[in-house]
């Protein structure tokens, strides 16, 4: 068995980046950005106001100074003419602030008798006057890789920048086999269960930005397997589902063996989940996982994502790790790198983390409450309460 470390390493050398594509803003939320993105202009352009208010000379700023309304600035229509000593121009934020004028009045710090107004006895120290190119200047950039976020589209709107170029989504297949499988509304026999894990790994990749296809049921002989192979021959990542193991009904590794498959690896010195497989099946990456329901949605976080986000061209890493404290003791961990199910809490101290006492593989409500997955190294000793651990957020 292999380390999760070494079995990252080589399902990230099955994930080239893939092709690039330009996309209208409207389109790129979640997107992985390739190319930087360049501002084409200042923000603001101009001086603006940040107030409502009356844009004044810095020398009339005079408590109980009298000056003249002499015009008006308002968002999308600047005022023409000059504020000169004694004078000054009504003005509306995001106006631009016209010339001779060096910073703006509130409203409220002044009383206005016809064109004429009367500066307060207390006044605001601050200028209410965004600079300039503030928020960026033209030639700013925003450098890629990054998935791109509501604000990130908003922040390139406004460099003028009308489309991006993004990496093309991953495409994924997945195919569950088994004899025992029915589809959620069927009518499972004696002998037979509902098909889950699909649910939720689709679920996953469409989150990490990947275009899903689920396909039919894989029966338990060869050439049903081989069929449901060849109709996922397009996909960049092919994600069986059960099969994966050595049993005489486990028929992933010899079929695709036949068809060609170059495996990168068979099995991993994880819990759950240790019957896993990988490598690559024509031009498509492959990824076998096991067919228990919090295996494969475990090994899902940990193995599938991560190849997700590399073909996008993220980072190649493994999942996000965080730190919290044990919330209760537990015992030593074994040969394999445990993925405990366990729930966040909130403490005086900071986060803490508690495991489930029950940790089959089996149990997806046990999962469904789950909010993070405890780490536990290979062969770490029993930890006390208040030992801080990694855990990866669900």
């Amino acid at each position: 068995m292999i380390t999760v470390e070494d079995a990252l390493e080589r399902l990230f050398a099955l994930c080239p980046v893939l092709p690039e594509t330009s996309l209208a803003l409207r389109g790129a939320a979640g997107r992985v950005l390739i190319r930087d993105v360049v501002a084409g202009r200042d923000q603001p352009p101009f001086a603006a106001s940040a107030m409502d208010g009356y844009a004044i000379r810095e020398a009339d700023h005079q408590p109980g100074a009298v000056l003249k309304v002499i015009g008006e600035a308002a968002a999308g229509k600047g005022f023409s003419g000059t504020v000169d000593p004694g004078s000054a121009a009504r003005i509306f934020t995001g106006a631009p602030v016209p010339d001779g004028a060096g910073r703006v009045v509130l409203q409220e710090d002044v009383t206005r008798e016809g064109d004429r107004i009367t500066l307060g006895a207390r006044l605001e120290a601050g200028r209410n006057i965004r600079a300039a190119g503030q928020d960026f200047r033209v030639g700013d950039r925003i450098t890629a890789p990054r998935r791109l976020r509501p604000a990130d589209l908003a922040l390139i709107a406004a460099m003028n920048v009308p489309e991006v170029v993004v990496a093309r989504r991953p495409v994924v297949a997945f195919v569950a086999t088994g004899d025992e499988l029915v589809m959620p509304g069927d009518c499972p026999g004696p002998d037979q269960i509902i098909a889950s894990n699909g649910f939720a790994l689709a679920a996953m990749a469409e989150a990490e930005g990947a275009e899903a296809r689920v396909l039919p049921i894989a029966r338990d002989d060869a050439a049903s397997i081989r069929f449901a192979l060849e109709l996922a021959a397009d996909a960049d990542l092919i994600v069986t589902i059960g099969g994966a193991s050595v049993g005489d009904h486990d028929l992933i590794a010899p079929v695709t063996e036949a068809m060609g498959m170059e495996r990168a690896f068979y099995k991993i010195a994880i819990r759950p989940g240790k019957p896993l497989m990988a490598g690559r099946l024509g031009s498509s990456a492959l990824l076998g996982l096991p067919g228990n329901p919090v295996s494969a949605i475990v090994c899902g976080h940990v193995f599938m994502l991560p190849m997700l986000r590399a073909m996008q061209g993220l980072p190649r890493a493994g999942a996000t790790r965080a730190r919290a404290r044990l919330a209760r003791s537990v015992e030593a961990n074994g040969p394999r790198e445990h993925y405990m199910r366990a729930r966040l809490g909130q403490d005086g101290g900071g986060v803490t983390i508690a495991p489930f006492d029950r940790q089959d593989s089996a149990l997806l409500s046990i999962l469904s409450e789950a909010d993070a997955l405890l780490i536990r190294p290979v062969n770490d000793p029993a930890r006390d309460a208040g030992a801080e651990v990694d855990y990866i957020a669900l």
